[in-house]
C-alpha cells in the first residue's frame, strides 16, 4: 500500500509518515519546507519505504505522478499559524485553495481516496459551547485578515464535497483542533512550544489578549491514529469530522501550568492583540469540539491528557536544547 502525504515534513505530517512506515506502508512525501523542517523527517530517510520530494505541490507534473502511483492521498500542505496568516495573507489564500484544487483534480482522474485537512478555525466567532460538524460557520468581516485562513479552508471543504457529490471522488474532511506534541515549532505563533521555550529560559511568557480564551489541545499521536482509522473506514467517505480533545483550558491557565511543570521563574506578560498582530484583530473565545460523530464512526476519540502531552513537549524541547530530563 502506498500513501502520499503532502506537507509530510511538517509537524503532523511527519508523525503520520512515521505511523504508516511502522506498519509497513510505502510513504511518499512532498514538502517545500516553507513551514515544515527536514529535521522532522531526518530519522525516516534510512527507511527504504520512505520517499521524500523537496518540492511544492504546485509542481503539477510531480504532483500528478505521485498521486498516480499512490493509493491514498493525505493533503496536509497548507499555510498555518496565526502569525503567518496575518503576515502573509496572499500566500495563505493561494496555497490553501490552489493546492487543494490541484490535489482533488488529479486524484479524481483515477478516483484515489483523499483526506483533506481542514481546521477548527472554520467555526469562526460562533459562541456555541461545543462545535459540531453541522453547525453554522460564523466568520468575521473580509477586512479582518485573520479570517482569510478559515475562509480558505472552508472553500477547501466545499470543493472536496463537490468532487465527492459530482465526480464520486472518495474523500474525507477532518477539522483539526489545536494539535500539539514534539516537533511543533512556535515560529508561526503556535502557543504551546512558544510558552515552553520561554519558560525553560525563564523569559517572559507572552499571553495575547486577556488570556481568558480557552482551547482544547490534542496529542499529535492521537490525531494521526484517528486519521488512519478514518481512512480505513469506508463509511467515512463523503463526511466531515471534528478531530480533537474535549479537555478545555484557558490560555492564562496554560501559561501557569507550563510554568509549574518546568519549575520556571518566568513572568506571565499580557499583550493586547492589536500590539501583537494588527489593529482590529479578532480571536475565538472558545474552541471545543463535539466528537460524538467521530466516536460513532471509529469508536475512538483522542485519549492522551493535556498533562502527559505537555510533558512530552517539554522533554522534546529540553532534548533539543541538549538538556537532560528532570
Amino acid at each position: 500500500m502506498k500513501i502520499l502525504i503532502t506537507g509530510g515534513a511538517g509537524f503532523i505530517g511527519s508523525h503520520l509518515a512515521e505511523l504508516y512506515l511502522q506498519q509497513g506502508y510505502q510513504v511518499f512525501v512532498i514538502d517545500d519546507l516553507s513551514t515544515g523542517s527536514i529535521e522532522n523527517i531526518e530519522h525516516l530517510k534510512p527507511n527504504p519505504h520512505f520517499h521524500y520530494y523537496l518540492d511544492t505541490i504546485t509542481n503539477r507534473q510531480l504532483l500528478r505522478e505521485l498521486i498516480d502511483k499512490c493509493h491514498v492521498v493525505v493533503h496536509l500542505a497548507a499555510a498555518v499559524g496565526v502569525q503567518l496568516i496575518v503576515e502573509s495573507p496572499v500566500n495563505t489564500i493561494e496555497t490553501n485553495i490552489y493546492g487543494t484544487e490541484l490535489v482533488l483534480q488529479y486524484a479524481s482522474l483515477k478516483r484515489k481516496k483523499v483526506m483533506i485537512a481542514s481546521t477548527s478555525e472554520v467555526y469562526g466567532k460562533s459562541m456555541k459551547k461545543q462545535f459540531s460538524e453541522e453547525d453554522d460557520l460564523v466568520l468575521g468581516a473580509t477586512t479582518k485578515g485573520r479570517w482569510s485562513y478559515a475562509c480558505s479552508k472552508a472553500i477547501d471543504e466545499f470543493l472536496a464535497l463537490a468532487y465527492w457529490r459530482e465526480r464520486k471522488l472518495p474523500m474525507v474532511v477532518v477539522r483539526l483542533f489545536n494539535t500539539i506534541g514534539p516537533r511543533q515549532t512556535g515560529r508561526y505563533g503556535m502557543v504551546v512550544p512558544r510558552f515552553v521555550r520561554a519558560a525553560l529560559k525563564n523569559e517572559p511568557i507572552t499571553v495575547y489578549g486577556t488570556g481568558k480564551q480557552t482551547r482544547c489541545f490534542t496529542n499529535v499521536t492521537d490525531v494521526v491514529h484517528v486519521l488512519k482509522l478514518l481512512l480505513e473506514k469506508d463509511q467515512a467517505i463523503g463526511e466531515i469530522f471534528n478531530v480533537g480533545s474535549t479537555e478545555q483550558i484557558s490560555i492564562e491557565d496554560l501559561a501557569e501550568k507550563i510554568k509549574t511543570m518546568t519549575n520556571s521563574q518566568s513572568e506571565v506578560v499580557y499583550v493586547p492583540y492589536e500590539q501583537a498582530y494588527a489593529e482590529g484583530f479578532e480571536d475565538m473565545l472558545r474552541r471545543m469540539p463535539d466528537v460524538s460523530k467521530l466516536q460513532r464512526y471509529i469508536g475512538f476519540t483522542p485519549q492522551k491528557s493535556l498533562d502527559i502531552t505537555l510533558q512530552e513537549v517539554i522533554d522534546w524541547i529540553r532534548s533539543e536544547n541538549g538538556e537532560s530530563r528532570e
